[in-house]
């Protein structure tokens, strides 16, 4: 079955200030002796949202008018730090869909777009003006549009400002084929086939 082609991401967001936020943050290594990624949603920015006792702190994360939204919105150098897989997936499993930033680390700008996760790059101005308006207004809607590289907002996405995606990722978002190991599986028969034919496959 093909993958769903992600030609924009809708919803309400969640602003979580601040540069270089590393894997570490959003993942601590601790809750990474897990079998499968399901539960990671659970432990995503764990210490900074809770306490040593496991008491909510002050986040925006634990704000819940935000535990519905599907855009992420933060500084520069997102996801910096190791290259752990299980960030990404715990962004994931926590709900969210698309990342607003002004930069990304690479990896795990890779591994977002592996997950279907649109991950877009904005000026810096653009970014404070956002989040402050979702500070403001937790129903603002946000839509990520992969599409055409830029990010509406507000009532009937009357507010715009231009994103930037690089054109390798945003060509497997719109044309379903952002999970390699996914499109490997799809073409089974054709790749079976192509070893068949191959002398040094049949002895």
């Amino acid at each position: 079955m093909a993958l769903a082609q992600i030609t924009s991401v809708a919803g309400t967001a969640v602003h979580v200030p601040g540069n270089d936020i590393d894997t570490d943050r959003i993942i601590p290594a601790r809750f990474m002796k897990c079998v499968t990624f399901d539960g990671l949603g659970e432990y995503f920015f764990y210490d900074v949202r809770k306490t040593p006792e496991g008491e909510d702190k002050e986040h925006p994360l634990n704000d819940p008018r935000h535990r519905a939204a599907k855009v992420l919105v933060s500084g520069a150098n997102f996801g910096c730090g190791s290259s752990r897989e299980h960030a990404p997936q715990a962004l994931y499993r926590w709900g969210l869909r698309a990342v607003i930033a002004e930069s990304f680390a690479e990896i795990f700008f890779g591994n977002c777009v592996t997950l279907g996760i649109p991950c877009v790059t904005a000026a810096h101005d653009d970014v404070v003006a956002l989040g402050h308006l979702i500070e403001q207004n937790p129903e603002l809607p946000v839509v990520v549009d992969v599409e055409r590289s830029r990010v509406f907002f507000g009532l009937d996405g009357a507010q715009q400002f231009p994103v930037h995606i690089p054109e390798s990722a945003r060509e497997v978002l719109l044309n379903g084929k952002w999970d390699p190991i996914a499109d490997l599986l799809e073409g089974e028969t054709a790749v079976a086939a192509t070893a068949s034919a191959l002398p040094y496959m049949a002895s």
